[in-house]
């Protein structure tokens, strides 16, 4: 039994508890909301997990860290540091996005590591198989990718992304539209690539109701992927991305009347003021599924620094209703990231994800500021850093010029301005 199946029974699992505590939500508030499709606990069935989260309506922005191998280094032991990494930094969710070296293999030591739910893409590896076995892409079978997918839901994948709105109809609508970078993901660009090459229908679309089979069977939680997100600025909110949008939300109906759990990604790259209107959107024809957005990036001038424009996006995406915000790194547009770049992307992502839970009204958000604002108040250096969204780059920062005072940071000194007024402020007449 999945959990939207059991919480349309009226059945509290232990994992709806876990999360209910976590949040700080009624259990039985939370049990309806899974029933309604606008939260999802994303856990194998076949799993045991250590930090089991929920995502979606009235609960804390989530975070996903992406990790896996490449062509260029495939090696398994660099993805493992990467994981610790992510997870240490207060990754809530990872995805293994491999697609060089032994793909099973690596798929099972991350998962083995890895105490959160962890996603995946089965085109990636199906796609990198039979580019070795067979030649092409186009040669990818509607049973290759239902083999895999139920392959990686046996090994243990919490939740997949499946690219299943790219059809006929929405690349119709992407030639019509015209875009400067066409399709900038992965996933969709094979597809399309599939589709025009043997001008058949998506397999993803055209064996929907077996890939809700597989994953009512698991439990998996659908992340129905945004093949279609724009790549610029310029391409954003344009009839393509709309397009798709719209299968989208058909397919979480038809998922939700299956007992499949399913949430929905979104952008991109998408200029400020388009973004509250792109999850508004979003909410309305998904019928309030969770969106999981990537960024989204405000500008496309920051190679480099993209974990600040995707920081940026992301705080107006989780204020105007994302539920999940998957990181960006600086190495975005680049290169694989390396372990420093994993733990920046977090923490900046994470850092966009609590400014929107303080707009929000999360339990625990405003508290958590207040308690930093006592402690700089009485300059409790320790407490301080203990509160820090990351305490070791704190602690480095005030150790690295301390100006040999416990009392004030050596910006100010003596020149504090809490100290300079506390004595008058605080003494009575």
């Amino acid at each position: 039994m999945t959990q939207l199946e059991a919480a349309r029974k009226g059945q509290i699992t232990p994992e709806m508890e876990i999360v209910a505590r976590d949040e700080q939500m009624d259990v039985s508030l939370l049990m309806s909301r899974i029933a309604d499709g606008t939260i999802v606990i994303p856990k194998n069935a076949k799993r045991e997990m250590a930090s089991v989260r929920g995502v979606g309506l009235g609960l804390r922005t989530k975070v996903n860290a992406n990790i896996g191998t490449s062509t260029a280094f495939p090696e398994l032991a660099d993805e493992l540091v990467k994981l610790k990494v992510a997870i240490d930094a207060g990754a809530d969710a990872v995805m293994d996005l491999s697609t060089g070296g032994d793909l099973t293999t690596i798929r099972k030591a991350i998962i083995a590591n890895c105490p959160a739910p962890l996603g995946t893409v089965p085109i990636y590896e199906v796609s990198a198989n039979i580019v070795n076995e067979r030649g092409a892409i186009t040669r990818i079978t509607g049973d290759d990718l239902l083999e895999t997918v139920e392959a990686q839901a046996k090994q243990g994948v919490d939740f997949m992304t499946l690219h299943c709105g790219i059809t006929k109809e929405s690349i119709r609508r992407l030639r019509d539209q015209g875009r400067v970078t066409d399709v900038v993901s992965r996933g969709g660009a094979f597809l399309v690539k599939w589709i025009l090459a043997n001008d058949m229908e998506n397999p993803l679309y055209e064996r929907y109701d077996d890939i809700l089979e597989i994953a009512r069977k698991y439990d998996i939680t659908l992340s129905l992927g945004d093949g279609f997100r724009p790549g610029c600025g310029a391409d954003a909110t344009d009839r393509a991305q709309i397009q798709e949008l719209i299968i989208l939300g058909e397919l979480v109906k038809r998922a939700r009347e299956a007992g499949v759990q399913a949430m929905v990604e979104g952008p991109g790259h998408v200029p400020m003021d388009q973004i509250a209107a792109n999850m508004q959107i979003q909410k309305r024809l998904c019928e309030g599924a969770p969106f999981y957005v990537l960024g989204p990036l405000v500008t496309d001038i920051a190679p480099g620094y993209d974990h600040i424009t995707a920081a940026i996006g992301g705080a107006i995406a989780a204020m105007s209703g994302a539920d999940f915000i998957c990181y960006v790194t600086p190495s975005e547009h680049l290169a694989l990231p390396e372990a420093a770049d994993v733990k920046e992307g977090v923490i900046a992502a994470r850092i966009a994800g609590h400014a929107a839970d303080i707009v929000k009204g999360i339990p625990g958000a405003r508290e958590w500021d207040l308690a930093m604002s006592k402690a700089r108040k009485a300059r409790d250096w320790n407490t301080q850093i203990e509160l820090a969204i990351d305490p070791v780059r704190a602690r480095e920062l005030h150790d690295r010029r301390s100006g040999g005072s416990d009392d004030v940071c050596s910006m100010c000194g003596e020149l504090c301005a809490m100290k300079v007024v506390e004595e008058y402020l605080g003494k009575k007449e």
